[in-house]
């Protein structure tokens, strides 16, 4: 079975979880997905995420964040840049997500970012996904 977009498939399953409450997630192991789960670390969305097993089959094991009162710290997760549409954007031209209650996760020439992130080292790029 090929997969078209396995970023959408990694958001799918990280949403799919998230809607049953669930803590933990298993999702198909890509250097981009090891990156972009990275920067939902360092910006607090999940808790933490494993590299599991050897190639070819490699997994991820995420695990989400709860709030002290259990409640869910990824309310919303989605696609932005898609394989039959991308999108980029300049540095002046990153958009912020709630107000700065979320972020938008940039691949740029300096790897995977968050927008603030990238704002920071001044550089745009293709905007992967939103998570607030």
């Amino acid at each position: 079975m090929s997969m078209t977009d396995p970023i959408a498939d990694l958001l799918t399953r990280i949403r799919n979880v998230n809607v049953l409450g669930r803590i933990s997630v298993r999702a198909p192991y890509s250097q981009i997905k090891e990156q972009i789960l990275m920067t939902l670390k360092r910006e607090g969305f999940i808790e933490d995420f494993q590299v599991e097993g050897e190639i070819p089959a490699k997994a991820l094991s995420i695990q989400l964040k709860f709030g002290p009162e259990g409640e869910k710290v990824i309310r919303k997760i989605d696609r932005v840049s898609k394989p039959g549409c991308r999108v980029y954007s300049s540095v002046a031209d990153l958009p912020v997500v709630r107000e700065g209650q979320g972020i938008t996760v940039v691949s740029t020439s300096q790897g995977i970012l968050s927008d603030n992130e990238a704002r920071q080292r001044n550089i745009g790029g293709e905007l992967l996904c939103r998570v607030y």
